[in-house]
């Protein structure tokens, strides 16, 4: 047992660590079990998560998630396992409201940069293409 304060406090906060890491592993290996156990869309979509987020809390490497999840869906395919697409809520639709006028610059200096934004390029005309020679006989 360590006798230094600073290191009773270190050993203190790597068991409260080790307790947190435990909880996440064990999650995300329930999950991928719970998946080979069932393949479904709902197990792929749990598993998938929960390796996200060991990654997010810094227990596994993203990298190794990534493989993890690579296999996973390897397995779901092999299964004829479908993603539900539909999941994603749609975004809402923008309204056209008429915009408030904007107030006019108190100087010429802040006016520059509306006005400069106002000009346009002039389209560019469409170029014909060149046609390819003959082909000699």
């Amino acid at each position: 047992m360590p006798i230094i304060k600073s290191a009773i406090k270190r050993a203190k906060q790597t068991i409260k660590r080790r307790e947190r890491n435990i909880v996440t592993k064990r999650s995300f290996r329930d999950a991928i079990k719970e998946f080979n156990a069932a393949p479904t869309a709902a197990t792929l979509s749990a598993a998938q998560s929960a390796l996200d987020t060991a990654v997010k809390k810094n227990v596994l490497e993203k990298r190794t998630a990534s493989r993890r999840k690579a296999q996973l869906s390897k397995i779901a395919k092999a299964a004829g396992v479908k993603l539900a697409t539909g999941t994603k809520k749609a975004a809402p639709a923008k309204t056209t409201a008429a915009k408030a006028p904007a107030a006019k610059p108190a100087t010429k200096a802040a006016a520059k940069p509306a006005a400069k934004a106002a000009v346009k390029k002039p389209a560019a005309a469409k170029t014909t293409a060149a046609k390819k020679p003959a082909a000699k006989k």
